[in-house]
């Protein structure tokens, strides 16, 4: 299957670069290239376009003003020479932030994920958003709902979960569960003594925390996933300050 694509970016060069790496990714088409996100507005509302790698900072209209002008927005991409915009990014949803300048390596890296998550959903479609759980503070395990029917599952089992926008991925040793909730969602339902936020796409079990650094946490079974500067320290202040031993014992 072909996925519609648009390019929009105020930078020639790196327009014609992006095209490029696009072009050798077999399941895109590329729709159209714009100078701008008022050019790439009116494409938009004319056409159905699966992904938007855009630009985000751009004058008269921002890559984020153009997202969030558009209520049922296609997938976006941003592409950016600032990485200070990376958790403005999360926060409309982007599948995806790249800092300039953009390898083909990183460009496929993000397009098979936009593309993860377009044929997901259509398998996922059907189900619908529901998390169920044991009525107590005393449980140990969650329901949900997938395509083959409601699982159970042990909080212990699970290692981390992944935002795939309107849905996610929970990841145990051996498997990995698509569940049609969001991250945001989730972290609602979630006991917090298990588990703890650590970036606008990840959700961590503390209990499978094996190291923790500056900008990563490596978890059991040589999982990775990244930390953002905020979540770390609430982290630490929630979850592992008061087991840290220390050296002088009152």
């Amino acid at each position: 299957m072909r996925y519609k694509c648009l390019i929009v970016d105020d930078h020639e060069i790196e327009r014609d670069a992006l095209e490029m790496h696009l072009r050798k990714i077999s399941p895109l088409e590329i729709i159209a290239v714009c100078k701008s996100g008022i050019e790439a507005a009116d494409i938009l509302s004319r056409n159905s376009i699966d992904i938007v790698f855009s630009d985000i900072d751009m004058p008269e209209l921002s890559g984020i003003e153009l997202l969030k002008s558009f209520k049922n927005h296609p997938l976006f991409i941003f592409i950016t020479a600032h990485g200070k915009y990376a958790a403005e990014s999360y926060e409309v949803d982007a599948i995806d932030f790249i800092v300039k300048p953009a390898t083909f390596e990183r460009v496929l890296k993000s397009a098979n994920k936009a593309i993860e998550y377009l044929e997901l959903k259509k398998q996922v479609s059907h189900v619908t958003e529901n998390v169920y759980k044991a009525p107590t503070n005393q449980d140990d395990h969650f329901f949900f709902k997938e395509t083959k029917g409601i699982t159970k599952l042990k909080y212990d089992d699970v290692i981390y979960i992944e935002s795939m926008g309107d849905f996610s991925k929970i990841f145990t040793r051996n498997d990995m569960h698509i569940i049609l909730v969001s991250l945001k969602n989730l972290e609602k339902q979630l006991p917090k003594n298990y588990f703890s936020r650590v970036h606008k796409q990840y959700i961590i079990n503390v209990n499978h925390i094996v190291t923790l650094t500056n900008h990563e946490v490596h978890l059991n079974y040589d999982f990775v996933v990244p930390i953002s500067a905020a979540n770390r320290q609430e982290l630490l202040e929630h979850a592992i300050d008061k087991k840290i031993l220390s050296r002088f014992i009152k």
